[in-house]
């Protein structure tokens, strides 16, 4: 076939590089978004405010050439380092601060087992006893890899706290729960105080405020050794104060008196003029203790919630491998586990069983369920040369493929690792939280010491001023400011995770709410990126099948992607007769000649293809005696005349179907044209209603195409976009993009080809087909898994959505302290309840986080 590549497709010259282009020198936006440091993701243990993470954050930046970002709802921070950092340096920092940290992955320790895996392939040395690198350093199934010397627990993984923390509290709330009951009766309803009452109280409340609030006592006294102060030093100093004040009024004060009785006081100030005797705040201490305990507890469930579709995600691989080995000849079946698997393996899938790892199936034909992965419900049908991810389902026939990325390379391994990167990374409207917090703890214990100075000074009495600055420290805790943007980033970026959509990090949310303009790549983007035959265009005196069947004869010998095209087309449409794909069985009512060819079909003989130009073969009867063959010709104009075709009666329709943006070609045979065969490259049976809906959005769609102005106002006509920049060399979509952004427009950039890298990376936002290269997800912000176009407006609502949740969160948060801690000050407000609006508090943000769970 005569220049059979899609029609349209600029010549080299049609269009030159706008001036002002970056000179050599200035590395491109694909380069500059290759890090040129390590990698350290580590487990800190020990946080319980954005104090801590503040804290954690400045210690790791006092080691030479490490930055951290530290998460509280994950517990994790990112570190990058330096080549020459040590690991053990970063964790030793998170240790002088006061907290433990783990190594969960070093980069390195990756680069250098991906080094020993290709060292031991090619020499062909397989680690029999499992001790190798690759099972040291390597988890098939997370993605996450080991420092030498670290173990990781199988559940192990970074998207929620630990369990044991949980355990731990549980038991801890429910003796304080059983305590605390008798004491809050005894003290608030005085016909229930027998003698001695006060003595029972204090034998009860002592374990609460001791052993059941140790994890506040214990946070507070680390960070105080290293010099600071985080929330659980104000819940510390609160229920220290409450119950040192209530053993002195007992002991020494005059309060254990047996027959005394104390009547409760809902607003502390209503009651100050009327105390002769020390008040007892066992009930406060025990009761702010068992509602905090309550709240943690609830906030670290409700944490584990939040991570739940991480999780599920990372346990979706399969653990054991079907090897298939060559054995002298004959293959056998060898069960291993998952991670010893190699590049370049051979492994066996049955029915109903996981795809082990990423690869290319070379034996047998199946449907592959890929639902857990794309979200998309449909299977998808694979042949040999279909490449399969693994975690996808084979449904039915046996599959033997060909590994081609394992352990930290796989699909799965890298959406782990891009989902956990945007959990551990920080909104930049989080950042202003952290550093309030940083602040707030000391500005609080100076308010409370205020207080209780104020109060003494205008005569409101001892007790009455130590109520005030017991409620002030209570009240003031910041824990609902650090848990309101990492916890609704965590349920967001995680629900994205399940619906196939993968966002890098958290400034990405503040991207997706300032774009106003979507540019689009045609081919495999809006379009289906393969070609696919749209019309039969037959001359005169010619049957449409007649022409369909002769072509797609032909065209059947031909692997080009546009001969293909007729070929499939002429077998869907024909049902008798017609082109049936070379190698195809004949059916079993259907008589087979001694050559394999079924009697009475299309038999091509002397077949000949001219690179570029067109091909031709014979066509006869297959067995049906001695007949005359119809030498058929398929191809361009140009070409067909140079064979003495006559093209004159078809030229007309040839012009038009081409000016439309189509890619067409002639068939022709006994000297003549016969008819034009149409074709185009489909958009996809969802891009109208995607464009449909990122307009709704608020977005202006640009089609973007290398491909002539006629084929992309034929596919922007189809979907509905407006506005159409066509013939674009790869090398100039960056410049459009510039050129877009000096219009004052924040641009977002769907795109999945090599060539769509680096726009994708210039763009504000860059949503990359998950169906695309490798280099385009890479250089994406966004990643849509199941390469379906509707994804990307439905990735801009959860975003958007998250940001909202995000700014509510701190709403309250901030609202909540500013409001409380007046009320507070000025008598009135009781810590007990201080400290159960508090707790609430952080219930509150977390469980707002968690309406993320079902958007989309």
């Amino acid at each position: 076939m005569t220049d059979q590549t899609p029609a349209g497709t600029p010549a080299p010259g049609t269009a030159s590089a706008s001036p002002g282009k970056a000179d050599a020198a200035t590395p491109s936006p694909l380069e500059q978004t290759t890090a040129p440091v390590a990698v350290l993701d580590l487990a800190v243990s020990g946080m319980t405010c954005a104090s801590c993470v503040a804290r954690v954050e400045k210690k790791i930046g006092k080691v030479p050439g490490a930055t951290a970002t530290v998460n509280l709802a994950t517990e994790t921070a990112q570190v990058h380092i330096a080549d020459d950092v040590d690991a053990a340096s970063v964790v030793k920092a998170v240790q002088a601060a006061g907290y433990s940290a783990t190594v969960l992955r070093d980069s390195r320790a990756v680069a250098k087992a991906k080094a020993a895996r290709a060292a031991e392939t090619e020499q062909g040395a397989a680690d029999a006893d499992g001790s190798g690198t690759h099972d040291s350093h390597d988890m098939a199934l997370s993605g996450h890899s080991m420092a030498e010397g670290h173990e990781m627990d199988p559940d192990e993984d970074t998207s929620a706290p630990e369990r044991d923390r949980g355990a731990d509290l549980r038991r801890r709330l429910i003796v304080a729960s059983i305590l605390t009951l008798p004491v809050l009766v005894l003290s608030m309803v005085p016909p229930l105080q027998f003698p001695g009452w006060q003595w029972v109280v204090t034998v009860l409340a002592l374990p609460v405020v001791t052993w059941a609030s140790w994890p506040f006592h214990r946070a507070a006294v680390r960070a105080a050794r290293h010099g600071s102060s985080t929330m659980d030093t104000l819940v510390s100093l609160g229920i220290t104060a409450a119950s040192l004040w209530s053993v002195w009024a007992v002991t020494l004060g005059g309060a254990g008196e047996i027959g005394m009785r104390m009547e409760p006081v809902l607003i502390p100030r209503m009651g100050a003029g009327e105390m002769h005797m020390p008040e007892i705040y066992f009930e406060v201490a025990a009761v702010v203790a068992t509602f905090l305990l309550a709240g943690r507890y609830a906030e670290h469930r409700s944490r584990r919630q939040a991570g739940d579709a991480l999780r599920t995600l990372l346990s979706l691989g399969a653990t054991q491998a079907t090897l298939l080995v060559d054995d002298g000849g004959r293959r056998t079946e060898r069960e291993v586990p998952v991670e010893d698997l190699r590049e370049g393996d051979l492994f066996a899938v049955r029915p109903g069983e996981k795809v082990a790892t990423d690869g290319v199936v070379v034996e047998g034909t199946s449907a592959v369920d890929t639902s857990l992965l794309t979200g998309e419900p449909v299977p998808v049908d694979v042949e040999p040369g279909s490449q399969v991810t693994g975690a996808t389902i084979n449904t039915s026939g046996w599959l033997a493929v060909r590994a081609t990325r394992v352990g930290e390379e796989t699909m799965l391994a890298q959406i782990g690792r891009l989902v956990a990167q945007a959990q551990t990374g920080k909104a930049p409207i989080q950042r202003l939280a952290d550093r309030i917090s940083a602040v707030f703890v000391p500005i609080v214990n100076v308010l409370a010491i205020g207080t209780f100075v104020v109060w003494l000074l205008v005569g409101g009495g001892v007790q009455a001023a130590f109520t005030a600055a017991v409620a002030v420290l209570i009240i003031a805790c910041p824990c609902a400011l650090g848990l309101a943007t990492p916890t609704a980033l965590l349920v967001g970026t995680g629900r994205g995770a399940q619906l196939g959509i993968l966002i890098k990090g958290p400034e990405i949310l503040e991207s997706t709410r300032r774009v106003d303009t979507v540019v689009l790549d045609k081919t495999g983007t809006v379009t289906e990126g393969r070609m696919e035959l749209v019309e039969v265009l037959p001359g005169e005196g010619v049957e449409r099948e007649e022409l369909l069947r002769f072509a797609g004869a032909v065209e059947g010998r031909s692997e080009h992607p546009i001969a293909r095209a007729i070929a499939a087309g002429a077998r869907d449409t024909l049902t008798t007769g017609g082109a049936p794909e070379p190698g195809t069985p004949a059916p079993d009512d259907v008589a087979v000649g001694a050559d394999g060819v079924a009697v009475g079909s299309d038999q091509v003989v002397e077949f000949l293809n001219e690179p570029g130009r067109g091909v031709s073969g014979v066509v006869r009867t297959a067995h049906s005696g001695v007949g005359v063959g119809r030498r058929v010709l398929v191809g361009r104009p140009t070409w067909l005349r140079e064979q003495g075709v006559s093209t004159t009666a078809l030229d007309g329709v040839f012009t038009e179907a081409e000016q439309g943006g189509a890619t067409a070609v002639m068939a022709a045979w006994s000297g003549a044209a016969r008819g034009v065969l149409v074709l185009r490259d489909p958009v996809k049976a969802s891009s109208t209603a995607a464009v449909a809906e990122l307009t709704a959005l608020g977005l202006r769609p640009v089609l973007l195409t290398g491909d002539n102005a006629g084929a992309a106002r034929h596919v922007a006509d189809q979907v509905g976009i407006s506005e159409v920049i066509a013939e674009v060399l790869p090398a100039q979509k960056v410049e459009v993009v510039e050129e877009l952004q000096s219009e004052g427009r924040v641009v977002a950039m769907i795109g999945d080809g090599v060539n769509d890298a680096a726009a994708l990376a210039q763009a504000d936002l860059g949503l990359a087909m998950g169906t695309g290269t490798d280099v385009a997800i890479q250089a994406a912000d966004i990643t849509l898994v199941r390469g379906d176009l509707r994804s990307a407006g439905q990735a801009i609502r959860l975003s958007r959505r998250t940001l909202r949740v995000i700014k509510q969160n701190l709403f309250w948060a901030f609202a909540y302290n500013v409001a409380a801690i007046p009320l507070a000050a000025l008598g009135l407000l009781n810590p007990m309840i201080a400290g159960a609006a508090m707790a609430f508090s952080s219930v509150l943000v977390v469980t707002n986080s968690l309406r993320l769970r079902r958007a989309g």
